[in-house]
């Protein structure tokens, strides 16, 4: 009996998918997403179903996984009651003094950063967008064209977001002045609210770039002062149009936007660098370096205006306090490598001596100690070969002639030895900056966050340290949830990093710096697998600054100084309309993670560490027994990079041999596309992996710590939340594309003998390959330790169980599926295409192997080199002699490309567009 067509839509699909998980009971190794995959495959080889239909389906599926987007940010930030949410917020029927105390501290400084995620088109983030605010549907076919993704787009992106949240931050300081005003008509103007501060590091984020030229950064930071003026002038001009300050603010905005395009341009000419340097320094008062004059100006403006004008000047000059001349203060960022490098060559006989060593600690202490200032102009940095020593004497040129007030952090990636803050200290010092310039180390890697207490105990025993520190008010460190996550899984870095924040405020108490604020730059993503915990906003806030970790600080009597990052197009979706962000901004307040509550009872997961830390150890030896296998290894890198979009300017993997493909490492790929890669396969490993297996033998003790702790609970929802998305049956059916026993067999019962040649040549050039058994060894791992981890949740009830949970699932089912037949369309054509010749040392086996690790625009490339259509051809010459051969030449390789080389470039554009869907479902790419 000839089974019924399947109509390419999600409702046929699904019930197609839900009828064969039925199987699963009679046969327990029977895998419905690669069984709805081979019924689609055998549509389409058939030409039952062609790609088209394929495309109509896949319009559908990226239209409702848009909609997932859409609905998960409404539900995180709530837009429609922020209003409301403001207006009770500023409620003023306290004490003057502590409505100060709460509005006078940032809640929260934000960092937008470029990380590599623009996942979405700009039609589909404004869509989703649109959508998370209105609820309206957003139809098929929605802002499809994808643009360059450059560093400039990024920027572009980035200062869009920020000038959103400038405005919401304006409506909140407005509302506070507002409900102020009512409550101390005679004390409102005392007031100096700075609920947020923003920053970024686009285009100042030198670790692992090449193709950020220094000036490159001085045009970016140029332009962002242009910007802010413009604004401010445009607020200036809405309470007062013929106010004298408008002017000044229109022309210093000028002439930085003038010196922005010059420093924009190639400045590799010594000549052309001259001038545009002599043109930014010699602009003398008109351009601007301090906003202090202009401040005082309007808060004094604003005590002799009625209430309505003065809320308007003092919400102005808040916002210029805030933000100085700028979109708000930068982030540069290098790698410890880089100053190491650089110290060096100041060490003299000791050059090649061990940093961590007690006696580079000593000898670094000495070099702080005896560093006087030296001037420096643009020609030092045209000449300067080092990245870490430009970086500082960019630093000094802009706080030397675009902005004199805003201070600048310097992010120091890598960093697992004081001395290598110390050496920053030396540079910061050395050029006359140490008193602008906050070094932040970053800790991510395994050892910084293992040996992170011991490095802050002796950084702050370092004087010249604390010195530099109580010179800036405050300790700033910056934490890496990404890269962590990627090395010991994302609930063991959590962990750690909390234990690390909390060794910052016993550190700081003991060396007597409770008089200064510690700074505390958490940096994590949008995804789970990277931090961004997705239960509630209130979750995604505390995850990583913990209650736990807050409370530490404040018992100390240290200042906290919150600070997260909002990572790339992702990021940047809080912030997508004026209502996002709002209501992101507000959501912060509500959950503020600069204040908390110092006499809140102990949580059980802090005091019963003889359970906790084991359950923290057991998980942690897990994800690195994953982290080591040859067999994650190779499932990962085996062709996983090319289900991803192109998502950022920075590449996806470090730099290797393209022709290593078989034995890449895991530190090849870097953290994003590592987990969007977990992602795609479908399933997160470096969240749910080990859970199930860390409580074995303890289970019922372990539910019962986590029942009682919110803690505990807390991490229980990341991992419910990641497993409702997760399917260890599409982990094997990604191997079952690489059975050479499924392509051999699949033609054998004569139902498809036009693909018998095409599966023969498939089953025998995959023989000897690896991945099927890879495949099935790491799914049979996931799986006996999910059946563990299943009986902790059975033990542990689910608080909120998601009401379209399966739903969902079968979504997600649905496009692995149709991917998996798209994945099987181009193995066939790629095996049917015509022999070639090897050409420029890459034959038909090369390309085999580049469609196989789906490199498929490589392979394209080889292809179409191969069989071009543009050629010279005879009725391009006009010859009186007349000729026949060559015979039919024009016809050229036209047909070959029709019938091979162009099925595959649109089946493959289509799994990309799967890919997207697949990330919107888990809320962000990566």
């Amino acid at each position: 009996m000839t089974p019924k067509p399947l109509q390419p839509t999600l409702a046929a699909l699904s019930e197609r998918l839900r009828e064969l998980h039925r199987t699963t009971a009679q046969t327990p190794l029977f895998n419905p997403v690669f069984q709805l995959s081979l019924d689609l495959s055998r549509q389409l080889e058939s030409g039952m179903t062609s790609i088209a239909d394929l495309a109509g389906l896949v319009d559908e599926l990226e239209a409702k996984s848009l909609e997932s987007r859409a609905s998960r940010l409404r539900c995180l930030v709530e837009p429609s009651a922020s209003s409301r949410r403001l207006a009770e917020l500023a409620d003023a029927s306290g004490s003057f003094d502590a409505f100060r105390r709460f509005w006078e501290r940032p809640h929260l400084h934000a960092v937008f950063t470029a990380h590599p995620t623009f996942l979405l088109t700009p039609g589909q983030s404004q869509a989703v967008a649109q959508s998370a605010v209105t609820g309206d549907p957003i139809p098929p076919g929605t802002g499809s064209e994808r643009p360059d993704i450059t560093l400039a787009y990024e920027h572009e992106c980035a200062m869009a977001a920020i000038a959103r949240a400038q405005d919401a931050r304006d409506r909140i300081v407005a509302e506070v002045f507002r409900q102020a005003s009512e409550a101390w008509p005679e004390r409102w103007q005392e007031l100096a609210p700075l609920p947020f501060r923003f920053a970024s590091w686009v285009g100042y984020d030198m670790d692992g770039r090449t193709d950020i030229k220094w000036y490159t950064s001085i045009a970016f930071r140029l332009s962002e002062k242009a910007e802010r003026l413009s604004r401010y002038a445009a607020s200036l001009e809405a309470i007062d149009g013929a106010h004298p300050l408008i002017p000044t603010l229109r022309t210093a905005g000028d002439l930085a936007g003038a010196s922005a395009a010059e420093f924009g341009g190639d400045l590799s000419d010594p000549a052309d660098l001259s001038a545009a340097a002599d043109r930014l320094t010699e602009g003398g008062e008109a351009r601007l370096l301090s906003l202090a004059p202009l401040v005082a100006q309007l808060e004094e403006e604003a005590r002799a205006a009625e209430t309505g004008k003065a809320i308007a000047l003092r919400t102005l000059a808040a916002a210029m306090r805030a933000d100085g001349l700028g979109m708000g203060w930068i982030h540069f960022r290098v790698n410890a490598k880089q100053l190491h490098n650089a110290i060096r060559q100041r060490l003299g006989d000791a050059h090649d001596i061990d940093l961590g060593s007690r006696g580079a600690v000593a000898a670094l202490r000495d070099l702080v100690d005896a560093a006087e200032p030296i001037s420096a102009n643009f020609a030092s940095l045209a000449v300067e070969s080092s990245t870490a020593v430009r970086q500082f004497l960019a630093m000094a040129q802009i706080l030397k002639h675009v902005d004199a007030d805003a201070p600048i952090r310097m992010l120091v990636a890598e960093c697992e030895q004081p001395s290598t803050v110390l050496a920053a200290l030396f540079f910061a010092k050395r050029f006359g900056i140490d008193g602008k310039v906050d070094v932040s180390p970053l800790f991510e890697t395994e050892t910084a966050l293992e040996h992170g207490g011991r490095f802050l105990d002796q950084l702050l025993a370092e004087e010249a340290y604390r010195s530099y520190a109580r010179k800036r008010g405050r300790v700033a460190i910056q934490t890496g949830f990404s890269d962590a996550g990627r090395f010991v899984g994302q609930i063991p870095a959590s962990l750690a990093i909390e234990r690390l924040q909390g060794r910052l405020a016993e550190a700081m108490a003991n060396n007597g710096m409770t008089d200064v604020a510690a700074l505390v730059f958490d940096t994590h993503g949008e995804g789970m697998g990277r931090g961004a915990h997705p239960s509630s906003f209130e979750d995604r806030l505390e995850w990583p600054l913990s209650p736990w970790a807050q409370r530490r600080f404040a018992r100390a009597g240290i200042a906290l100084e919150p600070e997260a990052s909002f990572q790339g197009g992702d990021g940047y979706l809080f912030f997508g309309t004026p209502e996002l962000a709002l209501a992101t901004l507000t959501r912060i307040v509500e959950f503020s993670p600069a204040h908390t509550d110092t006499d809140a009872p102990v949580d059980p997961f802090y005091r019963r560490t003889d359970l906790s830390l084991d359950f923290y150890r057991a998980i942690k030896e897990h994800q690195r027994d994953h982290l080591e296998s040859r067999t994650y290894s190779r499932a990962i890198t085996a062709f996983g990079l090319g289900l991803l979009n192109e998502t950022g300017s920075r590449k996806s993997r470090r730099q290797s041999d393209i022709a290593a493909d078989r034995d890449m490492s895991l530190r090849q790929i870097r953290a994003i596309p590592h987990n969007a890669i977990l992602q795609q396969l479908g399933y997160p490993v470096n969240i749910i992996a080990g859970v199930g297996s860390a409580a074995e033998g303890n289970m019922e003790d372990i539910a019962a710590l986590i029942g009682e702790s919110a803690r505990g609970q807390q991490i229980m929802r990341l991992v419910r939340a990641s497993n409702a998305l997760a399917s260890i049956k599409t982990v094997a059916a990604y191997g079952e594309l690489f059975n050479s026993a499924y392509w051999a067999s699949r033609p054998y019962r004569g139902t498809e003998d036009h693909l018998g040649e095409a599966c023969e040549a498939l089953a025998e050039y995959l023989i000897s390959d690896d991945r099927n058994g890879v495949f099935r060894r790491l799914a049979s791992r996931l799986r006996v330790d999910a059946l563990k981890l299943h009986r902790l949740f059975d033990l542990v009830p689910d608080e909120d169980p998601h009401p379209e949970r399966e739903g969902v699932r079968r979504m997600i089912g649905v496009l692995q599926a149709v991917r998996l037949a798209l994945l099987q369309h181009i193995f066939l054509k790629a095996v049917s295409v015509p022999a070639f010749s090897r050409a420029n040392d890459i034959s038909r086996h090369d390309v085999l192997e580049m469609v196989f690790s789906l490199r498929i625009e490589d392979a394209l490339a080889q292809l179409r080199r191969a069989y071009p259509t543009s050629f010279p051809r005879k009725g391009d010459f006009a010859m009186a002699e007349p000729g026949d051969y060559p015979p039919g030449q024009d016809e050229g390789y036209a047909a070959i490309r029709q019938q091979f080389i162009d099925p595959i470039d649109d089946a493959y554009a289509l799994c990309l567009r799967i890919s997207t869907s697949i990330a919107n479902e888990f809320g962000a790419h990566g």
